[in-house]
């Protein structure tokens, strides 16, 4: 594997690894409807600001989210809707799954 390819591998795994806490996957979700603070987040998720804060921050680091600082508050919006797409195949990989093992109940 070439040092691109395998530069390009790891680059991939940093962003699936960032998606890979049911946390993080609230958040991506609940972006969706738009841009939210980080003390609305800390509501919904009933954690602290700072646990939240740490979340966002790994959602930031691979680029999925962007912050904007309005007055003392700082909004999340997503900056990679597409990243929603990668939930669709998610779903449909449990439906199939889910499927399967049904087929094996009958």
């Amino acid at each position: 594997m070439s040092p691109k390819t395998k530069a390009r591998y790891e680059a991939r795994a940093g962003i699936i690894k960032a998606l890979s806490h049911p946390t993080r996957l609230f958040i991506v979700d609940q972006l969706q409807g738009g841009k939210k603070c980080v003390c609305e987040l800390t509501k919904m998720i009933g954690a602290d600001m700072s646990t939240v804060s740490k979340h966002l921050s790994v959602l930031k680091a691979v680029g999925i989210v962007h912050d904007e600082k309005v007055g003392q508050q700082v909004f999340y919006r997503l900056k990679c809707p597409c990243v929603l797409k990668f939930f669709e195949c998610v779903e449909s990989v449990m439906r199939s799954n889910a499927e399967e093992q049904l087929a094996l109940l009958r």
